[in-house]
């Protein structure tokens, strides 16, 4: 009988924004996780984990004060040592972190990262967008090189053509500190033109990072911003000539891409080539990849000037793409008719998970209902142990696929 207290007690739903990973989903995300991570290795990249949980100052240096990020979206708060911290809303920085804090800008030398985890924003929740959601990105240090840029756009192609994900390729260049600068008055005078017809946070951003109104998502603003100045006509020669040839260098090898000279990313530490991978497939275009070059991030967080680079790819938006591919690996489910048998039955499932997924049923119950459950857990093989099996030394096992019987000597199982 119920009592009326547990009878009143109020279930606690995930929050708003966040979700569960299960069944056919956690398979999905670990198919994707294992072999994105396959193809990063064979670039060269090894594994690296950063908390969850950074200084808040971490991201205000870095993605930048005037980002929505950090403006409108972290998860902030100040902890009971009194420190003001957040949830990591993105990957980048806590990698650079980690390299300015174990001095590695001042060691020399090249490093390359990958990584996968979960990051924060206080968004509305959208298909594909969630509170909570995953990315798995690389980055690399101490490379000056924009053969490197196009090797990172090489490996997210190879990556997106594992899985069978169409795209279409963006790319712009953002200049340096030579160019930007001048660039910037330019746009700003532009803007000004116009602020009045302009929504409240492009007017915001007009003062204070003038080249985010290009990253605008309201459609009145972008209609507007169709004749904006654009920074590939403002390269100074350095950076025009990088970008020329990283053009080359995608045309030698047959990459797509188009040029958008309103792609900015939605961070404030890049500079020179940005780039982004967009889908049509989930819905309106959206991104499923994106980054660039970032030369001046170890400098804003405390370190010496390192060249950087690196891309992040949205797991779940890529999810509704990627497809599981047929698998014909045998799944074997066991277990007992008689419950003196369970003992030999748990030795016999050790010794065929060295080689096997296999399930096993501590129950005895009828033939049936052991064919029953092991066609919901997708099993192949059935193998049961009854009286006549344990006196023998035997197991009966059955293929549902081809219906074939046999009873087996238990080392040849």
């Amino acid at each position: 009988m119920v009592n009326n207290e547990t009878k009143n007690i109020k279930t606690i739903q995930s929050l708003r924004g966040m979700r569960d990973i299960v069944n056919e989903e956690s398979s999905l995300f670990t198919y994707f996780v294992e072999n994105a991570s396959k193809i990063a290795k064979n670039y060269g990249f090894s594994y690296i984990e950063t908390p969850l949980l950074e200084e808040t100052a971490l991201f205000k240096r870095s993605v930048g004060e005037s980002s929505d990020i950090v403006n409108k979206e972290m998860y902030q708060f100040i902890d009971k040592g009194e420190n003001d911290v957040c949830l990591r809303p993105e990957g980048t920085a806590g990698v650079v972190r980690y390299f300015v804090e174990k001095k590695l800008d001042r060691a020399g030398g090249n490093y390359k990262w990958y990584y996968y985890g979960p990051m924060f924003r206080y968004e509305r929740p959208q298909k594909g967008r969630l509170r909570e959601f995953h990315q798995f990105g690389c980055e690399v240090f101490g490379i000056d090189s924009v053969y490197e840029d196009a090797n990172i756009i090489i490996m997210i192609k190879e990556i997106l053509d594992f899985f069978g994900i169409g795209f279409t390729l963006k790319l712009n260049s953002l200049g340096c500190n030579d160019c930007m600068p001048p660039y910037k008055e330019n746009l700003i005078k532009h803007l000004t033109t116009f602020k009045e017809s302009l929504c409240e946070d492009c007017n915001r951003r007009i003062l204070s990072n003038p080249i985010r109104v290009l990253d605008c998502k309201v459609e009145k603003c972008q209609s507007l911003l169709q004749n904006a100045p654009k920074i590939t006509t403002s390269l100074c020669q350095s950076c025009d000539t990088d970008f020329e040839k990283l053009k080359e260098i995608l045309d030698f090898n047959e990459i797509k891409y188009e040029i958008d000279s309103n792609l900015v990313r939605g961070l404030d530490y890049y500079n020179k080539t940005a780039f982004e991978f967009v889908s049509n497939e989930i819905g309106a275009q959206s991104a499923i990849a994106g980054g660039g070059r970032y030369d001046r991030l170890v400098e804003f967080l405390g370190g010496k000037s390192t060249s950087g680079i690196g891309f992040a790819i949205g797991i779940e938006r890529l999810l509704e793409l990627v497809k599981m591919p047929q698998c014909n690996q045998d799944i074997v489910y066991l277990s007992a008719l008689d419950e003196n048998a369970l003992n030999i039955l748990l030795k016999v499932a050790n010794q065929k998970r060295k080689t096997t997924k296999t399930f096993i049923e501590y129950t005895p119950r009828s033939f049936g209902k052991h064919f029953g459950i092991a066609e919901k857990l997708g099993a192949n093989i059935v193998g049961l142990i009854g009286e006549n099996e344990l006196i023998n030394g035997t197991i009966y096992v059955k293929n549902l696929e081809t219906r074939k019987e046999e009873n087996l000597k238990l080392g040849d199982f």
